[in-house]
């Protein structure tokens, strides 16, 4: 393997040495030869900087203002004589830090199993065979292959360029492409070598082959990036909103405490200490410490559920964006459609064929009148079928196992060409054999063409050119017929448009196929000088072909979704405007079929303030080229839209990074478009998208739920400690400290967690997209927490306390305060606030539809949950060594029996809410 000096220094040397150096040909390596480079070098990937201690990370769990304030209660209930207490407070900090560790652990083993899922991959010559493999694979010696939006990922010596532009901007961080060529030439600055290619950067335009002299660290990019591991990640607005609502609350909670603390000292005439930790039993009740983490994993767990829906998000903080989505900008060709183009229909100027077969096995034919055709009779078809074929970079491998697809080494468009050729007999490798490639002029958006240059045998070259057929036409002076070549005449042209715009009226796309003949002694001698306005013209139109790519059968179910959900749908395509309206109407896109097309030639000229109009009614783009997708996100978004826009061309990254959810194809995107999106779709589908946005808005409504669940206790918590003060100490306390931390930081964690597994919620995609306003802590989850469940709770709990205290003879006897009365009420009370949360726990995973079209027992990880809820009761109420420290005692069975029957009514009367509310939204809907 070279380092970077010596990468420098072949550079300048012949290709053929270089090759020899490196120990590898112009075909690459065998396959035993890179498995033994790959053991020698290891991995082609760049070594993360070492993660953030783990003992830290653990630590910080105990240093938090919750956990300081048991440190110091602890302290003073140990030097207040209470040492029992002291160190129970102690303990309870310690589990509670361990449980948030391993939140904290396991949202960060969600994650990075995630970009594990996100490989990268490199299309390289292994046993003089060109296949995919892993970028991880790649190793010094490998000669690979590169087109527009393929990330380069070793350093690499050109072997082949065709108008090669480079992206280095990562290293150099300038924006300019650079050119590249085969030649050396030392360039000015850093990097400037015009045949080297770096790691980490990426192909802008153009074609070529190049040899890895260096991968993984000993890259250039490599050497520079620990640079780039250091940065800190700002935090979400999500994260910022949690953060800024734990200061809320605990600020709230302390001044309670403290409220308490002197209530106690002046009014109950408790001694400080005792008053100090009954203060911060109500502190600690109220401070929510495991919001950050729980709601971290409840993240986490939603990206994984997302990614088994085919859509890999590579932050967690685009979880809550999906949720706020009200319009998707979505591409056609593979979105929208099945992206199983398939040629079915080969127009010439005097005859039209029929293709039979689907996808992308060659199982149908060529046919002319019902019978398949012979090419020998046929030249003008051969010519067509040869040019499509040269004139092609998609190779297509075929099923290694029984049931497999077709493997595409290229676009599903250029495949389509190569399975049409392939029908009639005409072979890639054969023609390619014939006829060898001398140069490529690669499409862009712009001319909306690609060309190559084909060596004949007997020296004079072919130009092989395929595109859309008014860009293709405005190169062609003449076309070929049954009476062989001649010039092309307007009722040529006529024909040729109609065909297309019936081909487009039937949603089918068409591809125009042209030529030219160069003899040999008209063709430069330095083909590089041979620019794209003297190749592309005085061509002799050959045909075209027309393919169809169906919808997507799942399309019309989410785009009836997205409708349901008020998101918006605008569909931006590269099509012909009459394809795109046909295609917007059959998927149900649009209402109107004659919606407004804007084409990008008429997007070119619009200002910002008529987009804006014309966005007030339904519409679609097409004949739009990547780059102006840009100026339709932005525009939306400068009317407060919140879009997610998909894209998989170097092209579409602007956009990608511009949108609010930036959306690449998986399959066939580039790897610039991948690095540039939030979101990868791993099977190109727009219904991905949708199953995305409800992942997203159930995820915000999961933290919600939790939020509403965590904070009701703390009412039933209080209320009693309110009526102890209230009554000067007549009514003892109905729970203790340690009773009130146990519920906290014991028994109500583990359903909560349940709750961040939800799945969606009845009715979620009927309503309208979140506002980017909106808060977690809504007025209705503070009445739902405070003014009902909360309620609910303390009657509860409290009539639990003075039913005990009515078996020992209250009220013709005080409320006891000590002994075994006191432990069993304060017990019962404990009890009581245990079973009225399991009934909460399943009232909260609702907001208003009834929790019988869940199925009440159909979240499992609640049920278990709510198991280890009634396990630590238990524990606490018949171990003697925790019956001493949390003063608790066994309850007889009439007691139980009360407890028993809590839940049930609670459950109901919830019930019975919710069927009222959803009554009420029914009735003023109408």
């Amino acid at each position: 393997m070279a380092n970077v000096q010596q990468t420098r220094a072949l550079a300048q040397q012949p290709i053929t040495q270089v090759l020899a150096k490196m120990q590898t040909s112009q075909k690459g390596l065998s396959s035993s030869d890179a498995q033994k480079r790959l053991a020698k070098y290891g991995p082609n990937k760049i070594s993360k900087n070492a993660k953030k201690s783990q003992l830290k990370v653990f630590l910080k769990n105990f240093t938090s203002l919750m956990a300081i304030l048991l440190w110091v209660g602890g302290v003073i209930a140990i030097i207040a004589g209470m040492p029992e207490l002291g160190i129970a407070i102690w303990a309870v900090n310690v589990i509670n830090g361990i449980f948030s560790y391993w939140q904290e652990h396991t949202a960060q083993k969600a994650t990075d199993s995630l970009m594990k899922m996100l490989p990268s991959y490199v299309r390289v010559y292994r046993d003089q065979k060109l296949v995919q493999i892993n970028v991880e694979n790649l190793v010094p010696g490998d000669v690979f292959v590169l087109q527009a939006g393929d990330a380069i990922s070793a350093d690499a010596m050109l072997l082949e360029a065709n108008s090669l532009q480079v992206d280095q901007s990562a290293l150099t961080g300038e924006s300019v492409p650079e050119s590249k060529q085969v030649q050396y030439a030392p360039g000015e600055g850093e990097f400037a070598e015009a045949n080297l290619l770096y790691a980490g950067t990426s192909v802008g335009a153009g074609t070529g082959v190049a040899v890895a002299l260096a991968t993984g660290m000993d890259t250039e990019f490599g050497k520079i990036a620990s640079l780039t591991q250091t940065q800190d990640q700002a935090d979400s607005p999500l994260t910022q909103e949690l953060n800024q609502l734990t200061r809320q609350l605990s600020i709230l909670a302390i001044i309670i405490g403290f409220a308490f603390f002197l209530l106690a000292v002046l009014v109950v005439h408790y001694p400080w200490a005792k008053a100090f930790i009954f203060a911060l039993g109500m502190i600690v009740a109220f401070i929510p410490e495991g919001l950050l983490p729980t709601v971290t994993l409840s993240l986490a767990q939603g990206v994984t559920r997302m990614a088994k829906k085919h859509a890999l998000v590579k932050e967690l903080n685009s979880v809550e964006t999906l949720g706020e989505t009200t319009v998707i900008c979505s591409d056609k060709t593979g979105t929208l459609t099945q992206n199983q183009m398939t040629v079915n229909h080969i127009w010439l100027p005097f005859r039209e064929f029929l293709v039979t077969g689907k996808g992308y096995l060659a199982n149908g034919d060529i046919k002319f009148r019902g019978h398949p055709v012979e090419l020998k009779q046929q030249p003008e078809l051969q010519r067509f079928l040869e040019v499509a074929t040269l004139d092609n970079d998609t190779r297509i491998e075929p099923p290694q196992k029984e049931g497999e697809k077709p493997k595409l080494l290229g676009t599903p468009t250029e495949a389509a060409m190569i399975v049409m050729a392939q029908k009639a007999g005409v072979l890639a490798d054969n023609v390619e054999k014939q006829y060898p490639r001398l140069k490529e002029l690669t499409f862009d958006s712009e001319r909306k063409r690609m060309s190559t240059i084909n060596r004949l045998p007997d020296g004079s070259v072919r130009i092989c050119v395929k595109g859309s057929l008014g860009d293709t036409l405005n190169c062609c002076s003449q076309i070929m017929d049954h009476d062989g070549i001649r010039s092309i005449t307007a009722q040529d042209l006529q024909r040729a448009q109609k065909a297309e715009s019936d081909y487009a009226k039937a949603g089918l796309r068409t591809l125009a196929v042209a030529y030219r003949d160069v003899a040999a002694q008209d063709v430069p001698t330095d083909l590089s000088s041979w620019d794209i306005s003297a190749v592309e013209q005085n061509l002799i139109l050959l045909g075209q072909a027309a393919m169809a790519d169906p919808a997507r059968p799942e399309i019309f179910a989410a785009v009836k979704k997205c409708h349901d959900a008020n998101i918006r749908i605008i569909m931006v395509t590269g099509d012909s405007p009459v394809v795109a309206r046909s295609i917007a109407a059959q998927i149900k896109i649009v209402s109107n079929p004659n919606v407004r097309v804007i084409t990008g030639t008429q997007l070119k000229t619009m200002s910002t303030q008529d987009l804006k109009a014309a966005f007030k009614e339904e519409l679609i783009f097409a004949r739009v080229a990547p780059e102006q997708k840009y100026k339709i996100v932005s525009t939306l978004q400068d009317m407060g839209e919140i879009v997610a826009s998909t894209g998989d061309g170097v092209n579409d990254a602007p956009a990608l990074k511009k949108a609010n959810i930036g959306v690449a194809m998986g399959v066939t995107g580039t790897d610039v478009a991948k690095d540039a999106a939030d979101m990868i779709l791993t099977d190109d589908n727009f219904a991905s998208i949708v199953a995305a946005i409800e992942e997203g808005r159930t995820v915000y409504n999961n933290i919600q739920k939790f939020l509403t669940y965590i904070l009701n206790s703390n009412v039933a918590e209080a209320i009693p400690s309110v009526l102890f003060l209230l009554s000067k100490g007549a009514i003892p306390l109905p729970l203790t400290v340690m009773q009130i931390l146990t519920i906290d930081l014991g028994t109500d964690m583990l359903p909560a967690l349940g709750l961040g597994a939800e799945s969606a919620e009845p009715g979620i995609m009927k309503l309208p997209p979140r506002s980017r306003q909106a808060h977690l802590l809504t007025k209705n989850v503070l009445w739902r927490a405070f003014g009902w469940y909360g309620l609910i709770g303390s009657v509860v709990s409290t009539a639990g306390y003075f039913f005990v205290n009515h078996t020992f003879g209250w009220p013709q006897v005080p409320l006891a305060a000590s002994g075994e009365p006191y432990i069993e009420a304060t017990t019962m009370t404990l009890a009581a606030v245990v079973f009225c949360q399991t009934a909460n726990v399943l009232n909260c995973r609702t907001q208003n539809a009834s929790v019988w079209n869940l199925g009440v027992f159909s979240n499992h990880k609640i049920n278990i949950g709510i198991f280890a809820e009634f396990l630590i009761l238990i524990v606490l109420m018949y171990v003697p060594l925790l019956q001493n420290v949390f003063q608790t005692g066994p309850l007889n069975a009439e007691e139980w029996l009360f407890l028993i029957c809590i839940p049930i009514p609670v459950f109901f009367l919830e019930e019975f809410r919710k069927k009222l509310v959803r009554h009420y939204k029914s009735a003023t809907s109408l």
